[in-house]
């Protein structure tokens, strides 16, 4: 990278600090600006991290005028927050979930191409050489047809995890568990495997008092011909973010928490594969976990080239679409949703309030 851009933080919560992080680790960029609601806290991280703190949006991005804004608030407000960047000509980093509804989103893709800046949404499971081998491979046929795959984002958060005030509520988190964690698999999953087909799901309410579900579980096809299985959970003591593809050829296992490197992959040879197209699979020697710099190295890389996102921060939509078709499934007691369908039910995609059935005794 030659040129420098300019970068601001927008909300200076634990995630932005994984921003500034990386920011640090990129030759080609420089935070010069902060805002957060809370003036003391926004005081605290620049004191921290660096740049200069602004009152609001508006008058950073008035005064500070940065390359690239990066939208770490609370997903109700993300949004308003990326289009007025854009539209101020900044280009956006927008933490998942990148917003409330698919209406959201598409005004906020929308207006990237109305604008010409970039829009990239933080998925960074999709970074690290053990994910990109991966994907090679499939792409390339080397496992064969993918047949069958298991998604699982069993998580652990307590009742006061729930308690602040913006979680657990349709209006301002635009969803539970299967929006606000499980999207960070689900979109690996579909890296992997490429576009939906349908969805059918169900939300369940387990063991939290919450407005939003705590749980779900989904079955989705893929255009490829593969089904998986989707389970979503927030109660969950053992903690494991975990994904098997089963293929002709091989089965593909990750297991890992909230980042993934070489040893948390596993690729097992179906019987009678050759040793000799085995050792094809074995991934790089030279290794990069997942996580914040690589993702936000190849968008600053693309950014100061003036070319188009890279894959692993392209098609923001896609495992929005996914979520939000669980969402709508339930919402029509599991039917199932289609990419045409979920489109065309443009009312419940407003808002993605969805009914959940409670599963405890005496409720």
């Amino acid at each position: 990278m030659t040129a420098t851009l300019r970068a601001a933080i927008v909300g200076t919560g634990a995630i932005a600090h994984a921003h500034a992080e990386a920011l640090a680790a990129l030759d080609g960029a420089q935070l010069v600006a902060v805002t957060d609601r809370d003036p003391a806290a926004a005081e605290r991280f620049a004191q921290e991290r660096g740049g200069q703190v602004y009152a609001d949006l508006d008058a950073l991005l008035a005064e500070s005028r940065p390359d690239v804004v990066h939208i770490c608030t609370p997903p109700g407000v993300h949004a308003p927050q990326a289009i007025a960047a854009m539209e101020a000509g900044a280009h956006v980093v927008c933490e998942k979930p990148a917003a409330l509804s698919l209406a959201e989103l598409d005004a906020m893709v929308a207006a990237s191409e109305r604008t010409g800046k970039r829009l990239a949404v933080v998925f960074q499971q999709r970074t690290g050489t053990a994910a990109a081998h991966v994907k090679a491979l499939l792409e390339e046929g080397a496992f064969g047809r993918p047949l069958v795959a298991v998604c699982q984002t069993l998580w652990f958060r307590d009742q006061a995890y729930f308690d602040v005030p913006w979680r657990g509520s349709w209006a301002t988190e635009g969803g539970g568990p299967t929006l606000g964690h499980a999207i960070h698999q689900i979109d690996l999953l579909a890296y992997l495997l490429g576009d939906w087909e349908s969805v059918r799901a169900d939300l369940w309410r387990v063991g939290r008092e919450t407005g939003t579900e705590d749980s779900s579980t989904a079955t989705v096809a893929f255009a490829s011909g593969a089904v998986a299985t989707v389970v979503t959970s927030a109660v969950s003591p053992r903690e494991v973010s975990a994904m098997r593809i089963d293929t002709e050829k091989a089965t593909i296992t990750l297991e890992h928490l909230y980042g993934h490197g070489h040893d948390h992959w596993r690729i097992t040879p179906a019987p009678g594969v050759p040793d000799a197209e085995v050792a094809r699979w074995a991934m790089p020697a030279a290794e990069e976990p997942s996580g914040h710099v690589p993702l936000l190295r190849g968008v600053y890389g693309a950014l100061a080239a003036g070319e188009d996102l890279p894959i692993e921060a392209a098609d923001p939509a896609r495992s929005f679409e996914i979520v939000t078709a669980v969402y709508s499934s339930a919402a029509h007691d599991g039917a199932r949703v289609t990419p045409a369908s979920l489109r065309q039910d443009a009312a419940r995609m407003a808002s993605l309030e969805a009914p959940v059935t409670e599963r405890r005794p005496g409720r």
